[in-house]
């Protein structure tokens, strides 16, 4: 893991094709601006694990799961 510090307003790269920018701090929250190409898929983590259980075939319980 890397741990970086930066002041609202500056970006940081992942690879060539991510970008990151700090949008604004308040208190323990950070808001962060993501810049990636439309094939990559952005999510929080839990996010991102419901959508995983649904495509193995999980019941999921909540909006994800309405189609």
């Amino acid at each position: 893991m890397q741990i970086l510090s930066h002041a609202i307003g500056e970006r940081f790269s992942i690879g060539e094709d991510i970008t990151l920018f700090i949008i604004s701090v308040s208190g323990n929250n950070v808001r962060l601006g993501i810049e990636a190409p439309r094939h990559i898929s952005v999510h929080r983590s839990e996010i991102y694990a419901r959508i995983k259980n649904q495509l193995a075939g999980h019941l999921t319980i909540g909006p994800l799961s309405k189609r």
